[in-house]
């Protein structure tokens, strides 16, 4: 069995699965109950001023035939006062010492109300703390939440603002309603943060109700922006992940979230540079005992493999991940049907024919009569289109053709014309 443990930024954990914080995180019974199940970690639902919550809250996507593949979320922060939640944090910890534990925090924007939060959430034990500074919803119109986590100023002021009393290592919640999450991680960096986790939800309308033209969800017939995760989100969130990770400016571990549903989502997200991953919309859609799949998976991947620690994949794939200008333009793949599995359904000829480059052909067999596709390898871009819409596994490859040019890259290819100019 290989080695589940993680460090990330001095924080130890069992394994790298850890329940974000949000609903499923909102009492002591519920990450006893966690932590029972096999997750490392938790992250304790924001702690700060109680709030009042509102009903309804959530709201789900189903597309394809799957349910929750989309996940809106109007639920804001903690509504219990902090000493009932310090008092079941302690409980918990003294019960499970050896998984981890990290209180998630979002106060007012004043120095004093930072520490007097962090020290008396460090006093009952955690193993770190999270700043919240992604909540898109709600809190932000209170100058909390994303409010702040759009301004890397603001990010490195409340930053320096912890750690000039944490005791433990600070994690960053970032938000993903930005254009460019380097430029918040970087100040989170700068402000001293040990670690960056992201990302948070996604601001977002689920939908209307075409009967009664009422938001989905509402609250007594009106509707506010919320927080959009699940499944759907992960591409958007890997990539932040992989682009903070290749950034030297920012240059500290990541918990990586958003659409992890299973253990091959969080090992991509180990590839691209996350040291652990935090789950939320999956948990709630089938249970805590989730993690006993991913984590038998997960074992069984690193075995396979030969890996004897997960930590031996955290970053493995950032170097692969770059910018488009240092692509190569003289790699080339083209599409070839299998004609012994393709069910000539023709989905490949009609999305070519239509929204592609034309260059799959019907071609009708002189012996039999029968039709078949064949794609005109000369005129074929090698964009996948065919190969994503084929309803077969193996119908369609995308296959590389041997090319005798040197690699180049647009950034090499204008370097080069610029240099030819000067001469």
């Amino acid at each position: 069995m290989a080695d589940l443990r993680i460090n990330l930024a001095g924080i130890q954990s069992p394994n790298p699965f850890w329940l974000a914080s949000a609903p499923p995180t909102n009492s002591g019974y519920q990450v006893q109950r966690a932590f029972e199940a096999g997750w490392g970690g938790a992250v304790w639902k924001t702690l700060g001023e109680p709030i009042i919550n509102v009903s309804s809250r959530f709201a789900g996507l189903t597309f394809g035939g799957q349910r929750v593949f989309g996940f809106n979320n109007i639920e804001l922060i903690t509504d219990k006062p902090l000493d009932v939640n310090l008092k079941e944090m302690d409980e918990t910890k003294k019960r499970f010492p050896k998984h981890t534990l990290i209180a998630s925090l979002m106060v007012e924007h004043k120095q004093e109300a930072w520490h007097e939060i962090v020290k008396k959430v460090e006093a009952i034990g955690v193993d770190g703390l999270e700043l919240n500074f992604g909540c898109p919803h709600g809190m932000a119109e209170r100058g909390m939440g994303s409010a702040v986590g759009q301004h890397p100023d603001l990010i490195r002021q409340q930053v320096e603002w912890v750690k000039e009393v944490a005791q433990t290592p600070v994690i960053v919640k970032l938000t993903p309603n930005i254009t460019d999450i380097r430029f918040t991680a970087r100040a989170a960096s700068e402000g001293g943060a040990d670690a960056i986790s992201m990302i948070n939800t996604i601001n977002s309308l689920m939908g209307v109700d075409l009967d009664s033209w009422l938001p989905i969800p509402h609250v007594d017939g009106k509707g506010a922006h919320g927080g959009y995760c699940g499944p759907a989100v992960k591409p958007i969130a890997l990539n932040m992940v992989a682009e903070c990770a290749r950034d030297p400016l920012v240059g500290v571990p990541i918990s990586g979230i958003g659409g992890i549903s299973n253990w091959r989502d969080a090992v991509e997200f180990l590839l691209m540079g996350a040291t652990g991953v935090q789950v939320c919309t999956a948990a709630m859609h089938h249970g805590f005992r989730i993690v006993e799949d991913m984590i038998d998976g997960l074992n069984n991947y690193l075995d396979q493999r030969g890996i004897a620690s997960v930590m031996d994949l955290v970053g493995k794939a950032v170097h692969t991940y770059s910018d488009w200008g240092h692509l190569n333009l003289n790699y080339k793949v083209v599409a070839r049907i299998n004609e012994e599995t393709c069910i000539n359904c023709n989905k490949c000829h009609i999305a070519c024919e239509d929204t592609s480059h034309q260059c799959i052909d019907i071609v009708s067999d002189e012996a039999t009569g029968k039709e078949r596709l064949v794609v005109r390898e000369e005129d074929c871009v090698g964009c996948n289109l065919c190969s994503i819409v084929c309803p077969v596994d193996g119908a369609i490859d995308m296959v590389e053709i041997p090319s005798d040019l040197l690699p180049l890259s647009w950034n090499q290819r204008q370097a080069a014309l610029a240099a030819k100019g000067e001469q």
